[in-house]
């Protein structure tokens, strides 16, 4: 099953259940990079609103990089899973060393997305931070974190598709959780997509400088 084509694609689907923002002044669109990215400006071009970009990555287990024990965002921004790391065993020292490799690279990744390009403004602003699918949420858990220490009336999560455990954990971290689907098992996002190619540097770097041309003019 391909219920999305592409990340557009699942974008466009988003949008449709996220009308009761369009048009409305303060609303940021922010895409989790990469992957978000191209969702999020599907969203933004919908809602009319501004897009931005938020680097965070996955604090992966040693030997086991696609399992998630938490996730880092800009400012110092740190989540970790106690639960999964005292079950693992992982020392502090493990911990810290997979940090600071994941902290230079979502260091590298922000110059290279944003260059001089200023940080979306937050406080006070309805925030709808988007990914292509959200699985076990950390990355998502550590974004949601680093915005509310910057005070937005709003922030809503939304995600082409999001596992059935995560979508009810989001609603303790964030305002309103939005998906275009809920199966009753998410065994991998990739799944739901017939395309779903790693989203690039110079792709998300391109959507941003889109949607900052179409509000110059604007």
């Amino acid at each position: 099953m391909h219920p999305f084509e592409n990340r557009g694609e699942a974008g466009r689907m988003l949008a449709a259940r996220l009308q009761a923002y369009a048009g409305r002044p303060g609303v940021v669109v922010i895409g989790l990079a990469r992957g978000g990215v191209p969702v999020a400006s599907e969203v933004a071009r919908q809602l009319e609103a501004t897009l931005d970009v938020l680097v965070v990555r996955k604090l992966g287990v040693p030997c086991q990089e696609e399992l998630a024990m938490g996730a880092i965002a800009p400012d110092g921004v740190c989540v970790l899973n106690d639960e999964l790391i005292d079950r693992l065993g992982i020392e502090s020292d493990a911990i810290g060393a997979v940090r600071l490799q994941q902290e230079k690279e979502l260091q590298r990744r922000e110059q290279l997305y944003r260059g001089k390009r200023a940080r979306a403004e937050v406080r006070g602003q309805t925030i709808i931070v988007i990914d292509d699918g959200i699985a076990t949420g950390a990355t998502m858990h550590a974004a949601v974190s680093y915005l509310r220490r910057q005070h937005p009336t709003k922030i809503i999560v939304a995600a082409g598709v999001i596992a059935p455990d995560t979508f009810r954990k989001l609603k303790g971290w964030a305002d309103e959780v939005v998906a275009v689907m809920v199966p009753d098992e998410l065994h991998s996002v990739g799944e739901w997509f017939r395309d779903f190619s790693p989203t690039t540097d110079d792709e998300v770097r391109r959507l941003l400088s889109a949607a900052d041309r179409v509000w110059k003019v604007s």
